[in-house]
């Protein structure tokens, strides 16, 4: 293996197009930019809200609501699916290889909804109250996984 001879794979690479080279190539004269104006320049980009006058619809449309900057996005995971995990600890990291969570950095809220058989130790963020009861109910523990800020 010499470094001199690497050269792409067959294919992956295509040579750019030459605009401007005169009507036989098809993007002649104007090189496919249209006519005069300010929109032939290079570097030129509309504005994406721009509607030529009219109102843009961004404007048009009512606001509504807010977005709270305090928000904390949690999984949640109901009891019943909690079946699944085959351990007697169920942590974020087992919910994520179970595929119950996206992966092991989510914060997960465990919610209410089913039974749960057998003693579990459930670590979580959160735990409604139903969800814990139930936990300790079985035989189990309801451990809260502190975050810091």
């Amino acid at each position: 293996m010499n470094l001199s001879t690497l050269k792409p794979a067959k294919g992956s690479r295509k040579d750019r197009k030459r605009v401007g080279r005169g009507p036989g190539s098809g993007r002649g004269k104007t090189a496919g930019a249209g006519s005069k104006g300010q929109l032939q320049g290079a570097g030129y980009s509309r504005k994406y809200s721009a509607e030529g006058g009219q109102m843009p619809l961004v404007r048009r449309i009512p606001k509504r609501g807010f977005t709270n900057i305090f928000r904390i996005e949690m999984a949640g995971i109901n009891l019943d699916r909690l079946g699944a995990l085959k351990g007697a600890e169920a942590g974020p990291a087992e919910m994520a290889a179970a595929r119950l969570i996206g992966s092991a950095a989510d914060r997960v809220k465990i919610l209410g909804r089913g039974e749960i058989e057998r003693p579990m130790t459930v670590r979580a963020h959160a735990f409604s109250a139903a969800a814990k009861a139930k936990i300790e109910k079985a035989g189990g523990r309801a451990v809260l996984i502190e975050v810091r800020p």
